[in-house]
């Protein structure tokens, strides 16, 4: 079910509320609408230094976003180990990484053809 785009919007902003309040590194948006038979509309892409601040900034995410849209989670991944945590919100896909899997993975690079967003780190 696609979201409308309003609403996409303001989840997105609640994702991104939830991963600046446990201090997510390196946020990047992946806006994948331009490009055709993608899952879904976005990625939102973060680090942490560790498997405690992955699970810690994915966990904020869920609550956040609980609290200001009353959406939960479609479906979660990754908790056990915390190397790769992935968060399905239908329309946006949120991805937590441990530093070094974000660089062996490299979302951003596969999706090269996609309007990248970085934001700006506030700390």
């Amino acid at each position: 079910m696609k979201q409308k785009a309003g609403e996409t919007k303001i989840l997105r902003e609640a994702i991104l509320e939830g991963i600046q309040r446990l201090k997510g590194k390196k946020i990047t948006i992946v806006d994948l609408e331009s490009i055709h038979h993608t899952e879904c509309g976005h990625f939102i892409i973060c680090h942490g230094t560790s498997s405690t601040q992955v699970s810690s900034i994915a966990h904020s995410v869920e609550e956040t976003v609980k609290e200001i849209t009353q959406e939960d989670v479609w479906h979660r991944d990754g908790y056990k180990n915390a190397l790769w945590i992935l968060l399905d919100y239908g329309d946006v896909m949120v991805h937590v990484f441990q530093q070094e899997a974000r660089e062996f993975y490299n979302l951003e690079g596969l999706w090269a053809d996609a309007k990248i967003t970085n934001i700006e780190d506030e700390n």
